[in-house]
């Protein structure tokens, strides 16, 4: 432990410290071991700190005291929830957490109204090596441990709500006429009836009138709330108004019910958005307001620093130990992803083995994160093993279709994505056409991918942005500009409404044809004119593009653009800033501050980056001419 202790304080990261003690009088501080500015070759790597956590000799035995997180569909980012195995299945649009079995999503695969509301934005599918099934796995835990006992059977079985449906064909953009005329005319509005209605329009992501719900709830005192209301309305705001204004409503909340679940639920949307400082600051906060150190906010930060400073992994590890927190299946999984994605494939495989050690086996999702790093690894034989396991004799299970088939087609098994494919093919899902559309995009069999759209498009009278989007990704994937401005047209022919699903797929088309121009514009349109925020991977193409060129005014230009959309620095979005004055051969004078002022330390790879852009460079020549 000892030995362990010293190699997470190499160096202290300014504005960084999580107390993890709350018995002893001295304070044990998280540190994160940044790189010194021109040393950034003597820490130790971010991989072995890691490894020592990994290797305790007693990795976690105790139990984690339970609490009752609030549960609303599509919350932001929660973790750390067990799962039974009885339902997996995924739900676009949740945030990168951990799912229950609870949740039963929509088995019938009947496609209902699924438009987008006014004032709420489509999920991202790919955001910095994010895995949408990674995302999926925390909304449906707080729907589990929240949900009244009482309400849990209406709620599993994801049912249509009468009041939901009036919602639904409220005119405009307000629904308290429509709220009025339901009181008006005597209907049910019991607690069970609301929660049903705001879960329906949770799902569809319609958060704008979810907020108006609630509020309308309060003001007109059809409802006595509670923690869970409160935190619900919180969540919400944090959505459609985002997470400065979500702070400031904290302090409208009664203290008495000013409770964890209020600070998890903000802790979670700044998961969601990315911002570790705030989240970080969070975290103290309910350390300092006595609330126990739980699974849930250790995931976050896992959550984080597995996307962003991987460095700190171990912090939180050394944390979850001293505190007795016992992890999650979902911290599981992050640690298992975080291995792949370094490729220690070994050190993957023993983080599976503790897993299942400690009583947890490893769940489809798992499974699908293990073939992904196996087939990235090369090791093909194991993750056929694992595709073969998750199969089994057959496949009646049809939650299981839509995961293999993206699967096998990373391995190039055409024949097995046929096979699947024919088990859907007589009674096919939404989410299941999807998948074989992009398995076909991936196996470069563009007229199979076009022939499973078009059998979805006949099933299912109205499509959304998001089931054009699938196949308009494959047509970007291949460069086929012709036939997606052909889809583009035929979306706006139906009616659909274009969301920054649809943005993201007309970027990568464009930009894969080489317009990066075009593309550049498209994006800036969409942001001007939309109430919709573009997604990070559709700013990020452009900004590498540019970056590539040592286009630095451009590539500056689209950094500023995130910044005023709302996305926070990165270690990306830095990492293609100095690339393009690497290419251009000019000094980037300030960018260590720069980094600093959005609290951004860098990693080895980008310690080596900023040396070639530093202006007052010492070097052999230098030093003759001096």
């Amino acid at each position: 432990m000892w030995a362990l202790r010293r190699a997470s304080i190499p160096l202290r990261s300014p504005g960084f410290s999580i107390g993890i003690s709350r018995v002893s009088c001295a304070k044990l501080e998280i540190l994160s071991p940044s790189i010194e500015e021109d040393k950034a070759g003597t820490l130790e790597s971010p991989q072995e700190a890691f490894d020592r956590c990994l290797y305790l000799k007693r990795f976690y035995h105790t139990t984690c005291r339970s609490s009752n997180v609030f549960v609303v569909r599509q919350f932001s980012s929660q973790a750390g929830a067990k799962s039974s195995g009885e339902e997996d299945d995924l739900e676009d649009g949740f945030s990168e957490l951990e799912m229950p079995s609870s949740a039963k999503a929509n088995q019938d695969g009947n496609v209902e109204d699924e438009s987008d509301d006014e004032l709420i934005s489509e999920p991202e599918l790919s955001d910095d090596g994010v895995d949408i099934e990674e995302r999926s796995q925390n909304e449906l835990e707080l729907l589990d441990s929240e949900t009244d006992p009482s309400e849990k059977k209406v709620v599993k079985k994801w049912a249509q709500s009468a009041l939901f449906k009036a919602i639904l064909d409220a005119p405009g953009l307000s629904i308290h006429n429509a709220l009025d005329k339901w009181v008006e005319e005597g209907n049910d509005l019991s607690r069970a009836e609301i929660s049903l209605a705001v879960l329906n329009l949770r799902k569809r992501r319609m958060y704008g009138r979810a907020l108006q719900l609630s509020e309308w709830l309060e003001v007109n005192k059809h409802l006595d709330f509670v923690e869970r209301d409160y935190a619900s309305r919180l969540d919400l705001i944090a959505k459609v108004h985002g997470l400065q204004k979500a702070e400031s409503y904290i302090e409208k909340i009664p203290k008495s019910f000013r409770g964890e679940v209020i600070y998890r639920t903000l802790m979670a949307n700044c998961a969601v958005a990315n911002n570790i400082k705030k989240a970080e600051d969070i975290f103290n906060k309910m350390k300092d307001l006595g609330f126990p150190i739980s699974s849930f906010a250790c995931n976050q930060l896992l959550l984080l620093y597995k996307r962003i400073d991987k460095k700190k992994i171990a912090d939180v590890l050394l944390l979850m130990e001293k505190e007795n927190v016992k992890p999650t299946p979902f911290t599981y999984k992050l640690l298992i992803d975080t291995k792949g994605q370094s490729n220690d494939i070994t050190g993957m495989d023993q983080i599976v083995q503790t897993m299942k050690a400690e009583g947890f086996e490893p769940d489809i999702h798992t499974q699908a994160i293990l073939v992904k790093h196996y087939t990235s690894g090369g090791l093909k034989d194991k993750a056929e093993a694992i595709l073969k396991e998750m199969e089994g004799d057959n496949l009646k299970d049809r939650r299981v279709c839509r995961v293999l088939l993206p699967l096998y087609a990373q391995l190039g098994k055409a024949d097995d994505v046929s096979r699947v494919w024919k088990v859907c093919e007589s009674s096919p899902r939404l989410e299941e056409c999807m998948a074989a559309i992009d398995a076909w995009g991936k196996l470069k069999k563009i007229e199979e991918a076009e022939a499973v759209f078009d059998r979805m498009s006949k099933t299912w009278q109205k499509l959304t942005s998001k089931h054009y989007s699938v196949l308009l990704k494959v047509y970007a994937n291949h460069k086929m500009l012709a036939k997606g401005k052909d889809l583009i047209k035929r979306m706006g022919d139906s009616g659909c409404r274009i969301g920054p699903l649809t943005w993201d797929a007309l970027v990568k088309l464009y930009v894969e044809a080489g317009e990066v121009e075009k593309a550049d514009s498209i994006l800036q349109k969409a942001a001007q004119h939309n109430q919709l925020k573009p997604m990070f991977s559709s700013y990020m193409t452009i900004m590498e593009q540019y970056a590539k060129r040592g286009d630095v005014h451009n590539t500056e230009k689209a950094f500023h653009r995130m910044r005023q959309a709302g996305y926070v620095g990165r270690l990306r979005q830095f990492q293609a800033l100095i690339q393009a004055y690497i290419n251009a051969k000019a000094p980037a004078y300030g960018i260590k501050d720069r980094m600093k002022a959005d609290n951004v330390f860098p990693n080895r790879a980008l310690a080596a980056q900023l040396v070639h852009v530093d202006a007052f460079r010492k070097t052999a020549m230098s030093d003759l001419l001096d």
